[in-house]
């Protein structure tokens, strides 16, 4: 029965010990979001989120460790959604860290503290490999069940894809504080895909965020199409050459798309017209 107890007892000072390291860890990020990380100060965060230094300090033994801390918590967001198409999930995937940058300090302080010019030892590329080594991956997926082009190389996509990302949130971080990230991000992909995809998933691809779901599950509401201005146009075909040649032109996985989502875009092919989606 002590064993017990006491067993019991570590399990709650292991959970209590991670609640107070999350604690320390937002609110130096809300720190580090707001005044950068030359402007903070452990005893702004320390004003903020109520601990004594001693805490803290049990904690992280420095600044340097709550930014390193901060940095490490961008990958929660790099696991990417279950879509059955996986060119579709590498989309999804953008779009999900678009709004979450909006809205999760967090990220937003992971993301200043590695591409803002400060005294902080940033971690090298690590963030960007991250990134890139995830969208490969998925990216290599995508070409195996055949709904890449022939030309695509999945290295070299990955890493257009992560420094056009990076290029656009700073923009629209200037522009618009990030109020229009997603929309700038469904551009993004809208004119890529055309030279990505095969051409027979290209109508059936969607370029909204559905609202309300699961960030890494799957979407509950099933079918989704956006308006025109987020559909993706289809490649116009070049003089009179033949179209791209594809990674297996004829594989099931470009005609299986039983995905829930898709299910709108097929009915769009067969005369039937669903209800206009939300605009992004």
């Amino acid at each position: 029965m002590t064993g017990a107890r006491r067993a019991g007892d570590g399990m709650g000072q292991q959970d209590r010990a991670a609640r107070t390291r999350r604690v320390i860890v937002e609110t130096a990020a809300a720190v580090f979001d707001e005044l950068g990380y030359d402007g903070a100060s452990t005893t702004e965060i320390l004003a903020r989120c109520g601990l004594t230094r001693g805490a803290l300090y049990f904690h992280f033994p420095s600044k340097e460790a709550i930014a390193q801390a901060v940095v490490a918590a961008r990958a929660e967001v790099l696991v990417p959604p279950e879509r059955a198409v996986r060119l579709q999930a590498a989309i999804d995937l953008t779009l999900r860290f678009a709004d979450r940058l909006q809205h999760d300090a967090v990220l937003r302080a992971a993301v200043r503290l590695t591409t803002g010019q400060s005294s902080f030892t940033r971690p090298d590329t690590l963030p960007y490999r991250s990134s890139a080594d995830v969208i490969r991956g998925l990216l290599r997926e995508a070409a195996e069940g055949g709904e890449l082009l022939a030309t695509v190389e999945p290295g070299e996509v990955a890493q257009l894809i992560v420094g056009s990302f990076a290029g656009i949130q700073l923009l629209s971080q200037v522009y618009e504080e990030r109020r229009d990230l997603t929309s700038r991000v469904t551009k993004m992909w809208k004119y890529l895909l055309p030279g990505l995809a095969v051409p027979g998933l290209l109508p059936r691809l969607v370029l909204s965020l559905p609202q309300g779901t699961d960030p890494h599950g799957t979407d509950p509401h099933g079918a989704r199409l956006a308006d025109g201005s987020c559909r993706v146009p289809a490649a116009p075909p070049v003089g009179a050459s033949a179209p791209p040649v594809c990674r297996a032109a004829s594989s099931p996985a470009v005609a299986r798309v039983p995905h829930p989502r898709m299910r709108r875009a097929d009915d769009v092919a067969g005369g039937r017209r669903p209800r206009r989606g939300p605009a992004v």
